[in-house]
């Protein structure tokens, strides 16, 4: 009967951490994505620039929160498999 419950609190353990991973990474994917638009914004680039700027804070804020959710989920195995 204990197994159960080790099993089950392995599993709300790692829903937690999928959940976390994902707003961590959606997070910082916005927060990207601002920092490289603000500054466009405030110079008052041209279109193609503009819209140059909008398609490299896109693809960067992708790629940091990508880069997020994989840390995230690859220290929570490691610790899993430590037994912490």
């Amino acid at each position: 009967m204990d197994m159960g419950r080790e099993s089950r609190r392995e599993k709300d353990a790692m829903t937690v951490e999928i959940v976390f991973a994902l707003v961590t990474g959606a997070l910082l994917a916005a927060v990207v994505f601002a920092v490289a638009l603000i500054p466009a914004f405030l110079l008052g680039v041209s279109e193609p620039a503009g819209r140059a700027t909008l398609m490299g804070g896109l693809t960067v804020g992708a790629a940091a929160g990508i880069w997020r959710l994989v840390l995230v989920l690859r220290r929570f195995d490691a610790h899993r498999r430590q037994g912490r």
